[in-house]
């Protein structure tokens, strides 16, 4: 039985078990969160282009074309040449942008050589891919400070240390006007105008420049210089690498195969993917707590998906965890308190992942908001005078902006909860959106007045919560 079989035939024991049970959590999130850092070289090339298609929305050809050519490379004692292209465009990353990367992680611990496009001269041009308008180019020293961000954030998920590093102005600097123009006499206008995103901002009157329009060529010179095996990219990049390969075989190389990966909803359940701009992210320099309260927030619905992009976990296990959950054999909660619990663990550690499990626990779990011993607090007397927006973004932190505080408001989850000074009874206040905008002294007594109601006042933002003193 090969190392990650061990691994799963273990890990589905403790699946059978009491998942309310911190000691049997604990063993499976050490099991499964082994496996980030697990030899896949003795799986055979069967099942290890079954595990990368398991995860992958495309792969091109196929799964067992890539099988084929795992097995040619392994007869030949070599792996295979990965290629991920990355557009160092914003210093801050979130875990949408993991996903890539815990692939490519696989591919390089089945013993594959993986290089890494450091795309500093295509940042400069902007990748116009869903976007509505142009984005403004960087300078080196915006790429320099991101890439430098990238790397350090999306460490727990891959070693950049087994890995070559090329970047793509090292060969689209040197290519001059007259060899530009022999080369786009090659690619049909067509093929470049197919692209859904393109159509839509012409027909809306929307701008396209022509730098935008060479954007894919530009990147599928990375895969010529290269010549590498597959590459691996998100599905919003799929007539990208498509041009990669039509732009190999015009020079005379084999194309390469395509790895389309998924690109995953954000946690407010909305249908949108995850976007700093929609503010339903997790991002990868988030405190541990902050991260198992965000994904324990999250619809029971996404939880398969995000069980998939995030975890080391097999199909076998999602589907029996999945499967109890339908026998009412498992509670969702215990489910989604495994996976933030493994998110946690990548990010910060066991001992981390712990603390939020207890700590979660502990302000969720018990009836009495007065036995958490380290919830926030807002004294009513400095800052009664802010509005509630304002104090849940700038004094609380709870969220990033006024704006992400009046949405929360407007999905009904501001409210106030009043707790009799005995620890019993709660009495809940949903705050509307315009009160979100109002001071808080002037809220928080009208609304009590009015429910009729006195004790110790929290204020809660989603899963968020503050206890208001000073009243």
């Amino acid at each position: 039985m090969t190392r990650l079989g061990d691994s799963v035939q273990r890990a589905s024991g403790l699946l059978a078990q009491d998942l309310s049970s911190d000691t049997t959590v604990g063993k499976l999130l050490d099991e499964t969160g082994s496996r980030r850092y697990l030899d896949l070289s003795d799986l055979p090339a069967k099942e290890q282009a079954a595990l990368i298609g398991a995860r992958a929305v495309e792969i091109l050809p196929s799964v067992e074309k890539l099988a084929e050519t795992i097995e040619a490379k392994q007869e030949q004692g070599r792996g295979l040449h990965v290629k991920l292209g990355i557009d160092p465009t914003a210093a801050d990353v979130h875990l949408g942008h993991a996903v890539q990367m815990i692939i490519l992680s696989r591919f390089q611990r089945m013993g594959h050589d993986v290089t890494l496009i450091i795309g500093d001269f295509t940042a400069k041009i902007g990748d116009p891919s869903g976007r509505t308008a142009e984005r403004p180019a960087l300078t080196d020293e915006d790429i320099a400070k991101n890439l430098s961000g990238y790397q350090d954030q999306v460490s727990p998920f891959f070693d950049f240390e087994n890995v070559s590093f090329r970047n793509n102005s090292d060969w689209l600097g040197e290519i001059g006007f007259a060899q530009l123009i022999t080369l786009l006499a090659q690619v049909p206008a067509s093929a470049l105008l197919q692209r859904e995103d393109f159509r839509n901002r012409l027909a809306q009157g929307s701008g396209l420049t022509m730098s935008e329009l060479i954007y894919p060529v530009a990147m599928a010179l990375d895969s010529v210089e290269l010549d590498c095996d597959i590459e691996l990219g998100g599905v919003d990049q799929l007539l990208n690498m498509q041009m990669g390969r039509r732009l190999m075989e015009l020079h005379a190389q084999r194309p390469q195969m395509i790895a389309a990966m998924p690109l995953i909803e954000g946690t407010d359940g909305s249908g949108a993917k995850m976007s700093k701009s929609k503010d339903n992210y997790i991002g990868l320099t988030a405190g541990a707590d902050d991260v198992y309260g965000k994904i324990m927030s999250i619809p029971d619905r996404l939880m398969v998906p995000y069980l998939r992009a995030w975890t080391e976990w097999t199909d076998a296990e999602i589907d029996q965890a999945v499967a109890r959950i339908e026998a009412k054999t498992l509670h969702p909660m215990d489910l989604k308190k495994v996976l933030a619990g493994d998110v946690v663990m990548a990010l910060h550690g066991a001992e981390a992942a712990k603390a939020a499990r207890a700590h979660f626990r502990a302000q969720f779990s018990k009836k009495s908001f007065a036995d958490v011993e380290t919830l926030p607090s807002v004294d009513a007397g400095e800052h009664g005078g802010e509005g509630i927006a304002a104090i849940l973004t700038r004094v609380l932190e709870f969220t990033p902006s006024a704006s992400a505080a009046r949405r929360i408001a407007k999905q009904n989850g501001l409210r106030l909860v009043v707790e009799a000074e005995d620890g019993g009874e709660q009495h809940t206040i949903v705050l509307p959106e315009a009160d979100a905008l109002r001071p808080l002294a002037e809220v928080v007594p009208e609304k009590l007045a009015e429910a009729g109601v006195g004790g110790t006042v929290y204020l809660k933002a989603g899963r968020r919560i503050a206890q208001i003193e000073g009243l």
